[in-house]
């Protein structure tokens, strides 16, 4: 197999699918909070060094060998006081919640669990340490979800069904889906709507987290001062997924917490202010992360890797796609030897690696596919011996049913242009009528042959377009 981008960078395009919230609702609210209290960096838990992300200590730095009391002080009030403020918001509001939990921080705090539990808030697992992932390898990182698993499983009875590592790696996704069993994976802020991550595993279903709509933006430079400025940023970012779901393309939201950040007194009052605002709304579904990763595999079943483009053998893509580019198979051989990815798996994504491999051959090469297509209404066509998408394209204009005076007025232009030129008159006819063809041919038969060189390649990149846009789609 050649070379394969692996990043997914077209995701779902211009148009994106539509999720069918239930209710018909135009945007799905979903509230995380992360309980990382008592799981993080500490020479008590084992660690070399102690904390120093994302706390009231403005640029902590890890004390190794030392516990740092401030910093231990902080994480411990988002465990004492600002969880059960966070838990007062929500039970209040009637709204559910998804939990990623650290799983020794549950071990350390029993309470906790329980109001989540008794809640019904979904209680996904955010590893077992609140600790940084990326100098793992594969085996070590392996072994480490395994103990996630054991921990999370044993402290709340039940196996987790959602998964976020927060600061994980780039086997981690793999990882994930070598395991199997989740419902969904957070480890990705690359949309705002579920998707299938398609690996040599069984597919896994991504449900994207936020880094932006997220109170970690009052521990992190150019975030959030106060209150207002938190409110206004979540605000506007229900309000534009909101007129997009309006508009017919729906989409979720995620809203990012901390028990030690948006737990706090000063900042609490902004997510109280979010949360009756989004209620205000009509058509909003509030939602546990594992409910919408239900819901979009029941709408949205996983697709195969059988059918993506890009994942095909050179055999099977060239059986596929060598009659794009009529008669010349070597287009679509070629095209299968650059850095294809997802983004190709789709008409213009194809397409666009296909006329690559066409732009970069020599002058004759490409003479010699200008070659390879046939005179419209002329011999070939009358023989009955045209390909089949070149029969299907001139009937689609009419071609096939010429009168007499139509097809001498075709064979008198076929013979001048191609004597001329040294290849046949070139359109795609897809869309035209018989007179703008012929329009169109008495117009191109006066340009110089350079011209109508270049005239006649773009006509046979469109054509390829067309073809591929009745076999994929974007």
């Amino acid at each position: 197999m050649p070379n394969r981008y692996p990043r997914d960078l077209h995701g779902y395009g211009a148009t994106t699918p539509d999720p069918q919230w239930p209710g018909g609702a135009n945007i799905a609210v979903q509230f995380v909070i992360n309980y990382e209290e008592g799981g993080e960096n500490s020479i008590l838990h084992g660690d070399e060094a102690s904390e120093a992300f994302l706390s009231e200590v403005v640029g902590a730095q890890a004390w190794p060998g030392q516990r740092h009391w401030s910093m231990e002080s902080i994480y411990e009030y988002g465990a004492r006081a600002g969880f059960w403020r966070l838990h007062r918001a929500f039970t209040g509001a009637d709204i559910p919640v998804t939990v990623y939990a650290i799983g020794t921080a549950l071990e350390r705090s029993p309470g906790q669990l329980r109001a989540m539990q008794d809640a019904g808030w979904e209680v996904a697992s955010h590893a077992h340490k609140w600790i940084e992932w990326k100098d793992f390898t594969p085996d070590e990182e392996r072994a480490l979800i395994q103990e996630s698993l054991q921990i999370h499983t044993q402290v709340t009875g039940a196996r987790p069904q959602g998964w976020y590592t927060g600061r994980c790696t780039a086997n981690t996704m793999d990882l994930i889906a070598e395991i199997g069993g989740f419902d969904y994976i957070a480890d990705s802020y690359a949309d705002d709507l579920p998707y299938w991550y398609l690996s040599e595993h069984d597919p896994l279903l991504v449900v994207p987290y936020t880094l932006d709509a997220n109170d970690m933006r009052f521990a992190t430079p150019q975030g959030f001062n106060s209150g207002d400025q938190f409110f206004t940023y979540l605000k506007d970012s229900f309000d534009a997924l909101y007129e997009e779901g309006a508009d017919g393309q729906p989409k979720m939201l995620s809203v990012g917490l901390h028990c030690r950040l948006a737990g706090r007194p000063g900042r609490i009052q902004a997510l109280k202010r979010f949360i009756e605002y989004v209620k205000s709304h009509d058509k909003v579904w509030f939602a546990r992360r594992v409910d919408i990763a239900r819901h979009w595999q029941e709408v949205h079943p996983a697709p195969t890797n059988t059918d993506r483009v890009s994942q095909l053998s050179r055999d099977a893509f060239v059986s596929r796609y060598g009659g794009i580019f009529e008669h010349s198979a070597w287009v679509a051989e070629r095209a299968h030897d650059l850095e294809l990815g997802a983004a190709h798996d789709t008409a213009s994504g194809l397409h666009n690696a296909m006329a690559r491999a066409f732009r970069s051959a020599t002058s004759d090469e490409r003479l010699d596919v200008l070659k390879a297509h046939p005179d419209l209404a002329g011999k070939i066509a009358q023989a009955e011996r045209l390909t089949p998408e070149s029969k299907s394209e001139q009937a689609s204009a009419g071609l096939d049913a010429l009168t007499d005076e139509e097809r001498a007025t075709f064979t008198r232009l076929n013979t001048d242009y191609t004597d001329k030129f040294g290849f046949p008159y070139i359109i795609a006819v897809k869309g035209l009528t018989k007179d703008q063809i012929l329009d169109a041919f008495e117009t191109r038969i006066g340009n110089d042959r350079d011209t109508e060189f270049a005239e006649a390649c773009r006509q046979v990149e469109r054509i390829a377009l067309l073809r591929l846009e009745d076999i994929l789609d974007d």
